[in-house]
């Protein structure tokens, strides 16, 4: 489950705005602030956070969960080399 830290996170990473998560995801520039401003688990329709971590996931970024090893986080992928 996507934590509000991990979508501004990602933004930052990548460099979007919420405008550009929005249209990305295809969700709400309004939904998105709202799920940022939350401390607390996000709520809502499932299918609106599906929409955003695919968005974050085709522009590269890749989700990691909590583990015994650490926190939850993100990271971007490598980049493919062409060949």
């Amino acid at each position: 489950m996507l934590q509000s830290a991990q979508i501004r996170a990602a933004r930052a990473l990548l460099g979007w705005r919420q405008e550009d998560l929005s249209k990305a995801s295809g969700v709400g520039t309004a939904t998105i602030q709202r799920i940022e401003k939350s401390q607390r688990a996000i709520t809502g329709y499932i299918s609106t956070l599906v929409r955003i971590q695919a968005a974050f996931e085709r522009a590269g970024i890749q989700f990691i969960d909590e583990d015994e090893m650490g926190g939850f986080g993100l990271r971007l992928a490598k980049k493919k080399r062409k060949r």
